[in-house]
């Protein structure tokens, strides 16, 4: 699983972090997200596509 984030599209809403904080994080002056884990390991692939599927401005990518 590869994910990538669409900075651009992001609206701080930050249902990606409530949903997996250990793949993503938000920026402190704006609430942007911020990717820390592209890569992550198979355990947080669920929380992973919730977040993707939850974030209200689909600015996240997941490749399986």
């Amino acid at each position: 699983m590869k994910i990538s984030i669409e900075q651009d599209k992001c609206v701080a809403a930050g249902q990606c972090v409530a949903s997996a904080p250990k793949v993503f994080d938000q920026r402190d002056e704006d609430g942007v997200v911020v990717l820390l884990t592209p890569d992550p390991p198979a355990e947080l692939a669920e929380e992973t596509r919730y977040a993707a599927a939850v974030c209200p401005a689909l600015a996240i990518r997941i490749e399986e």
